[in-house]
């Protein structure tokens, strides 16, 4: 009889240690609609901004692939950044919104890893995208004659590949490793979805050589396209500055501007997640910062591309004029 009491302990204690150890059990996202007064109120404002961001990045995609006027290199990569920021917000708000709505906050361990592989590569691809934008700005302003050759279709086509493969890259890399480590802890995500540091915090084991790996890792990511962005941005400074035309340089700085809120905004955020140390982040911040990538920045970009663009403003005046008349 103690043998079999004894057995049953130990494979009671097997149990426990794979229900604790591997990662088959639910995850439990915790949120800010915990933390809000008002949370009905809170998922209303959220899926109005999701809904405007979405339709408008589709609008922008529609106008750019209608408009023969805006089939340029400069105008594909626009579209291409509408579409990453499309997928970006679908990957996080919609999860969000329908557990607040269903009361139910459990994700599985493959629905989060999931999440997270698509998130980093949608992020990773479009920190090159926007290292990309900032070099088509410096061949069109720098070098004009050359534009047509340097930037043609295949050229295009061959620099969104590479921004799309260095992305996946980036999620291959850190989803398994982050995933595989054993959660003896609480299940509870401090966050809205599953991001990287915010999962790790959860792991009982020793991190720290993960996280120096995965700081330089972002180093390496990040330092990359902030070169070529700094670069770009400096020899067009100077380009501009020589210029005779004074209508030629307001008409370069407008739409260089327009393309330095994009990367402040979305570089700002990046550099606060992955580069600062986790003992700086607490779940409060990190929520607050998500929330400017994953939901504003979708919302913004389009109209940062079209209210500051002469060519978009007179494409969406020509469809509203199609369809009224």
């Amino acid at each position: 009889a103690w043998d079999q009491d004894d057995s049953y302990a130990h494979t009671m204690d097997i149990i426990s240690w794979m229900s604790n150890y591997t990662g088959e059990s639910d995850f439990i996202l915790v949120g800010f609609f915990s933390q809000s007064k008002h949370p009905a109120l809170l998922a209303v404002i959220i899926f109005v901004v999701f809904l405007m961001a979405l339709s408008g990045n589709a609008l922008l995609i529609f106008l750019i692939h209608s408009d023969p006027c805006l089939h340029t290199p400069m105008y594909f990569f626009i579209s291409q950044l509408s579409l990453m920021d499309m997928m970006f917000i679908c990957v996080t708000v919609p999860k969000m919104l329908m557990d607040q709505l269903l009361g139910s906050h459990k994700i599985s361990a493959a629905a989060c890893g999931m999440q997270m592989f698509l998130f980093l590569t949608l992020a990773g691809s479009e920190c090159f995208l926007l290292a990309a934008m900032s070099y088509d700005r410096y061949v069109a302003i720098c070098h004009p004659l050359h534009y047509p050759v340097l930037m043609n279709r295949r050229m295009c086509l061959h620099l969104m590949s590479v921004c799309w493969f260095l992305g996946s890259l980036d999620g291959f890399i850190f989803t398994p490793v982050t995933m595989t480590f054993p959660f003896c802890r609480s299940r509870e995500i401090h966050h809205f979805f599953c991001e990287v540091p915010a999962v790790t915090k959860l792991s009982c084991s020793d991190t720290s050589l993960y996280e120096t790996v995965m700081y330089m890792c972002c180093v390496f990511m990040l330092l990359i396209p902030v070169t070529v962005i700094s670069s770009s941005y400096s020899f067009i400074l100077l380009t501009v500055i020589r210029m005779n035309s004074a209508e030629g340089r307001k008409k370069a700085l407008a739409t260089c501007s327009s393309h330095m809120t994009v990367v402040i905004l979305f570089y700002g955020t990046a550099l606060y997640n992955y580069m600062l140390p986790f003992s700086f982040h607490t779940p409060a911040k990190d929520m607050v910062v998500s929330v400017s990538y994953t939901m504003l920045t979708p919302l913004l970009n389009p109209l940062i591309y079209s209210l500051r663009n002469k060519n978009v403003t007179e494409a969406l005046q020509k469809l509203f004029s199609l369809l009224c008349g």
